[in-house]
This record gives structure tokens, C-alpha cells and sequence, in this order.
């Protein structure tokens, strides 16, 4: 007899966003599983939603449109990551203006759409420059040579779960109760 269970949810996720806790309770709730976690890039992510690769994402600062539903779930707070012993590092709590004004460390691009962020932070202790970036990510690549301290007054970024508005996967609306944190009981 085939296995008449839908297929398996596949949830794509940024660097730094850490879906473990949802996970957790899925399992709880739906022994045996089948939930997959991808981790992907912004962009790579956003395309396994385009073609079915992924069933729902978590992804940074999106809304909602006519291709997809978000629900905004948290704002993430902007960081300097610096190497170790700088001026920055000793600092901290400044603006992006005053970061933009330190001598001899230039602010580095940090691209969070094709990138991971991994790379920036490897300049960054090497003493190439500095780099804003969500503090999530900066907790992900942290490393012993730089710090991370937080920056005053620079926009926050924030995460939100994504998914199709048509033909959506029969168990998003199971994902989505966990997330918002729905009870295994709740009716909705």
C-alpha cells in the first residue's frame, strides 16, 4: 500500500536564523517526522520557494506579495563586527556614521542575499575592515580574533516565515501554528 502521508515539509533558512526550537516541537507533535531544514543563502532560498524546492522559508526582511505570504516573526539587532584590539572593538556603541570615520579599517559590504556572511568576517580578521551585519550572523561566524559590539541607531533587520499563496504544501499551516506558537491542542 503507498504511503499516502505528504510529502516531507521542506523549510529553507538563512545563516543565523536557527529553526531548532521549531523543529523540536514538530518532532514532538509528528512522530516521525518529515520535516527537511535546508540551510540556503537569501537568494538560493528564495528560488527553491520559486520551484519547489523548498515548501516555506525562513528569510530576511520580506513581506508579503502576490507570489508568496510572510509572517514578519522577529527584528534582529544590527552589530560591528571588529578584530580583536581595534579602536572599534574597545569602543563600541557606535553609529554608522562614526564607524564610517574610524582610520585605517574601511566598512565592509556585507552581502546577506548571495552570501553567507562567512566571508566578510574572514576579511574582517584579517584587518582588512569592519562590518555591520544582523547580530545572528555575527554569532554564527564568531570567531576568537573578532568581536561583535552593537551599533547605535542603524536599521534592524527582521525574519519572516515565507510560503506560496498558491498551491501551498498541505502542511504549512501546521508549521505555521508552531512558529506562532500555537499549542498541539489549538483549533486553529
Amino acid at each position: 500500500m503507498p504511503d499516502a502521508r505528504p510529502e516531507p515539509l521542506r523549510v529553507a533558512f538563512v545563516p543565523g536564523v536557527t529553526p531548532g526550537k521549531w523543529e523540536r516541537i514538530w518532532r514532538e507533535r509528528r512522530p516521525g517526522g518529515r520535516l527537511e531544514l535546508l540551510p540556503m543563502t537569501q537568494a538560493d532560498a528564495r528560488r527553491a520557494l520559486a520551484d519547489g524546492t523548498a515548501h516555506m522559508a525562513l528569510l530576511r526582511d520580506t513581506s508579503a506579495d502576490d507570489e508568496f505570504h510572510a509572517i514578519p516573526l522577529y527584528r534582529e539587532t544590527p552589530v560591528v563586527v571588529a578584530p580583536r584590539g581595534s579602536e572599534v572593538a574597545e569602543i563600541g556603541g557606535l553609529t554608522l556614521d562614526e564607524l564610517r570615520d574610524v582610520e585605517g579599517l574601511p566598512l565592509l559590504e556585507v552581502d546577506l542575499v548571495e552570501g553567507t556572511g562567512a566571508d566578510v568576517v574572514e576579511l574582517v580578521a584579517a584587518n582588512v575592515g569592519i562590518a555591520v551585519m544582523p547580530q545572528s550572523v555575527a554569532r554564527v561566524h564568531s570567531r576568537k580574533d573578532v568581536v561583535a559590539r552593537p551599533v547605535v541607531g542603524a536599521p534592524d533587520t527582521g525574519v519572516s516565515l515565507v510560503w506560496p499563496t498558491v498551491k501551498a504544501h498541505p502542511l504549512c499551516e501546521v508549521f505555521i501554528g508552531i512558529v506562532r506558537g500555537r499549542t498541539a491542542n489549538s483549533s486553529r
